[in-house]
């Protein structure tokens, strides 16, 4: 049996992260090994979680991964821990639709039969926390809700007031308060967090954090409520298996694949490097900011989203680096990028304060960064002609979330872009998205490789046949 616990919120900004992140800390203080997890597509708060947690954050996504292959993930990736703590996305009922909890946090909690503790931000209430909690209680009768915590609390008394109303109203106990005056926020950027990458050392901020949770919440009472989790489903389906061990049949030796690791490229899903390494490849990071040179037996090229507009002018003096790019492209090795990626394949970066910066040249057009967000949701998405990650017409679920705009947009057609954008709503037209030709492939689009089984393999394929 997996101690687990779910924090959500009412809403996002309430408080989610640093709550999550002071908890980790303070429970890996008493000695557990905690296994992180962020709902939804989250890039950034997962890398926080790591670094509190020693262990590797992973995102669980009931929309654009299949719930049991979801679980199956979440199943792989406790081996090892004492106990696991996922932190939800937006509001705790928030996800694909307004009709139903499909890529909730709600769904994952009920999933994964894990026990939510719900966040109330109290900074503007008194008794109405009641109603509020109440009425999260009643929502949906099947969601495993088992307490809260209360942000920002006023003053004592305040602290003291609200608790009364919420236990009295729902029933069930409050963890702990936070006060208002606590010091601890985390930076934003791009309707997300500054990446741990840039913030430097976090030891601090991270020790703060653990104190003010071991200060202010009942981490024995969150421990015993944890532990009432029962045993997650026994899990032997052949994807399963296949996470612990590589499928090797025709690979006697795994096959490097170079991943852009850095700071200006850290956007990855964690499995998707397990699927890789599960389908016979081997992670070799590279720096596509300090390194001259691409590691010298790579047979594939993973270069993930980040901030690359903030590292523009330091990639574009990386001028070695960029010419084995090109020259592994030349050589046929497979490239897949994603986001930050795709921008930093193209010709060139104007950035905010419309500098231009030189880039790799393997996509044609530019980027330009712009004020305000260029595109951000799930997507599901066809390729027109079939890639070295699946063949024509199948559809993959994944996310969009950028800042810039590609000059070659309106110039796509099916001769050259990746993938075609499925439309959300009736009435709405499809259109094309990033730019596919041969061992090429780029676009704006974030795939978890565990919505399609194929991926990973067909990535691997494509790099041996090109060994």
């Amino acid at each position: 049996m997996l101690p687990r616990i779910l924090i959500a919120g009412t809403s996002s900004g309430v408080g989610k992260t640093t709550i999550t992140l002071g908890l980790i800390a303070a429970l890996r203080k008493r000695g557990l090994a905690i296994q992180p997890f962020k709902a939804g597509p989250d890039y950034i708060d997962p890398t926080y979680h790591t670094l509190a947690a020693g262990r590797a954050c992973r995102n669980l996504d009931t929309w654009m991964i299949p719930p049991d292959r979801a679980l199956a993930l979440f199943s792989h990736a406790n081996v090892g821990a004492n106990m696991a703590i996922i932190e939800g996305v937006m509001g705790l009922f928030d996800g694909f639709s307004y009709s139903d909890d499909q890529g909730s946090t709600a769904e994952i909690a009920k999933l994964t039969h894990t026990p939510v503790i719900l966040v109330l931000d109290v900074g503007k209430m008194a008794r109405s926390a009641g109603a509020l909690a109440l009425g999260y209680t009643q929502f949906d009768p099947d969601l495993p809700l088992a307490g809260f915590i209360l942000n920002r609390c006023g003053s004592q008394k305040h602290a003291r007031g609200v608790k009364l109303a919420v236990e009295r109203a729902t029933g069930l106990p409050v963890l702990g308060c936070l006060p208002k005056s606590a010091d601890l926020h985390i930076p934003e950027r791009h309707l997300g967090l500054v990446p741990t990458d840039e913030r430097g050392e976090l030891s601090n901020f991270i020790a703060h954090a653990a104190h003010l949770v071991t200060q202010h919440i009942d981490l024995n009472a969150l421990q015993r409520i944890a532990r009432t989790a029962p045993p997650l489903p026994t899990l032997t389906s052949g994807f399963y298996e296949s996470l612990y061990h590589r499928t090797q049949s025709s690979l006697p030796h795994p096959l490097p694949i170079a991943v852009a690791r850095d700071e200006a490229f850290s956007f990855y899903y964690q499995d998707n490097l397990d699927l890789l390494e599960a389908a016979g490849a081997e992670i070799v990071p590279f720096s596509p900011l300090h390194d001259h040179q691409l590691p010298p037996d790579a047979r594939g090229i993973y270069i993930g989203g980040g901030f690359p507009e903030l590292y523009a002018a330091a990639l574009a003096e990386n001028a070695p680096l960029m010419a084995d790019l090109r020259q592994a492209h030349a050589q046929g090795l497979p490239i897949y990028a994603e986001c930050g990626g795709f921008m930093y394949l193209t010709q060139g970066i104007t950035d905010l304060e419309g500098q231009w910066h030189d880039m790799v040249g393997l996509v044609p057009g530019d980027m330009r960064m712009t004020p305000k967000l260029a595109g951000l949701g799930y997507r599901t998405v066809v390729s027109p002609r079939g890639n070295f990650l699946i063949p024509p017409g199948q559809p993959l679920r994944g996310h969009e979330f950028h800042w810039s705009v590609w000059s070659q947009q309106e110039k796509l057609d099916e001769t050259t872009a990746a993938w075609q954008v499925q439309p959300r709503r009736a009435g709405a037209v499809t259109r094309w998205d990033g730019y596919a030709q041969d061992n090429l492939l780029a676009s704006y689009i974030h795939l978890p490789f565990a919505t399609d089984l194929r991926l990973a393999p067909n990535f691997v394929r494509k790099m041996k046949s090109a060994s």
